[in-house]
């Protein structure tokens, strides 16, 4: 586990005499940040010999509610568990009104215990170290769609998209619209520069398929650190936004007739050279990159819950948006959930299309990796590719609801074999959680579907 020096932390200080509070955080199985606020004379203790935080962290519903059967809990006593800073990790907030930086930990191994076994980080750099044992290195990178939404609701109490600069919501979709992204110009000129500033290599910005919907893609490199890199991205993204009088949304499906927001995730494997080893005059790839698809497209339903993770997560998926509805893929087609980007043959790589924006990228990553590994070590082939419309072509549809999703991956053995029982007992008891708390919940759609009808 790459944790940071003390030297980092001094170097630090020393640069940034005003900063005064630092963010402690740590991501959870839901991807939500979860910490403390500490002081400046607190930062370099932490550095020294970790911090401790209770094992209920990363064993919390998205409300944050304790799950009693995480093991988490209760048979822990809810014992202090050990968590250290990332290197690279130590960032000023420039968006924050108090001089403020962040620090994103991770539980130690074995001081970290019994929590550790529940890291999402930890997850994902087991598998990524799989595939080092067998001499291949992952390249990935990640597009996260959001929406800009107004802070205030409307009459009826539902979301808006945020006012523009000349005061007026915008209404149409304008898919690539310049305009668009001149008017959001103030908001994306303090995002570039709070990215710059955290080192995130933000690149290109796209006004997306639905009015105040946006897309900034960010640059390809190491696995671990391009998801270390997008985790940090949602925080600024929304801490941006704030500071703007908006809310940045990453839910997966805010608003029933527009668009829905996804993270793509896009993957190579290099050699310990940094050889792209899907390189490929075809355009199909190399045999390596087919056997990544085959893995990818066998493993989709069993890893589907990690990518769509939530309830709202499967309203997603409807026909002609974009959003892939069946374990298909192609080159250079959009209609399917594995796509094989065109471009120069150094360039060759799979962009997976499935996950919501709410996904946690550790954990999808994770997902997509393994996947990759069981195609190369099985010799799965994927058929061929999809020509034309794929959402036509779909013969077996991904399933649109979340209980479908849970039982897969608790039934799944391939799971259990690439992520291990520990991780699983809690990530699958706390999403079981949400599921009871979300069917039992009573609100405005059953008034409407049934209050005098049933």
């Amino acid at each position: 586990m790459n944790f940071a020096p003390l030297q980092q932390a001094q170097a630090f200080l020393d640069q940034h005499p005003h900063i005064e509070m630092f963010e402690l955080f740590i991501l959870d199985a839901n991807g939500v940040p979860r910490g403390k606020l500490l002081h400046r004379d607190e930062l370099l203790a932490v550095y020294e010999s970790g911090r401790p935080l209770p094992s209920t962290i990363l064993g919390l519903t998205l409300n944050g509610d304790d799950v009693e059967h995480s093991g988490l809990v209760w048979e822990t006593g809810d014992i202090d568990c050990r968590a250290y800073p990332l290197a690279g990790s130590l960032v000023p907030m420039p968006w924050r009104r108090m001089p403020t930086a962040a620090v994103q930990v991770s539980m130690h191994p074995t001081e970290g215990l019994p929590a550790s076994v529940a890291d999402p980080r930890h997850l994902l750099a087991r598998v990524i170290e799989g595939l080092n044992t067998d001499g291949f290195y992952p390249v990935m990178a990640c597009e996260l769609e959001f929406y800009l939404l107004d802070t205030q609701r409307d009459t009826a109490g539902r979301p808006r998209p945020a006012l523009d600069a000349d005061g007026g919501r915008p209404r149409n979709t304008q898919v690539y619209g310049l305009r668009e992204l001149e008017q959001i110009e103030p908001f994306l000129a303090d995002l570039y520069a709070a990215c710059k500033q955290q080192g995130i290599p933000a690149r290109t910005a796209i006004s997306e398929y639905a009015p105040g919907q946006v897309e900034i893609t960010l640059e390809h490199g190491d696995a671990l650190l391009a998801m270390d890199q997008a985790v940090r991205y949602k925080r600024l993204v929304k801490g941006v936004a704030h500071q703007h009088g908006m809310q940045a949304c990453f839910m997966a499906k805010p608003f029933a007739d527009l668009a829905g927001t996804g993270m793509h995730l896009h993957i190579s494997l290099a050699d310990a050279r940094g050889h792209n080893l899907y390189a490929s005059d075809d355009k199909a790839g190399t045999p390596l990159l087919r056997q990544s698809v085959g893995g990818l497209l066998a493993c989709l339903l069993d890893s589907l819950l990690l990518f769509c993770p939530n309830a709202n997560s499967y309203r997603r998926f409807q026909a002609n948006s974009y959003a892939p509805l069946a374990a298909t893929w192609g080159v250079d087609n959009r209609t399917v959930s594995l796509r094989v980007p065109g471009g120069p043959a150094h360039s060759r790589h799979i962009e997976h299309r499935i996950c919501g924006a709410d996904a946690n990228p550790y954990l999808a990553a994770a997902a997509v990796l393994a996947a990759v590994h069981r195609g190369i070590r099985e010799g799965i082939a994927p058929g061929a590719p999809v020509q034309g419309n794929g959402y036509a072509q779909a013969d077996e549809r991904l399933p649109t609801d979340w209980l479908t999703s849970l039982d897969a991956l608790q039934g799944s053995a391939w799971a259990r074999e690439a992520f291990g029982q520990d991780f699983l007992k809690v990530y699958l008891a706390v999403k079981r959680e949400e599921y009871r708390q979300f069917m039992a919940e009573v609100g405005e759609q059953d008034w409407r579907w049934y209050l005098t009808q049933a």
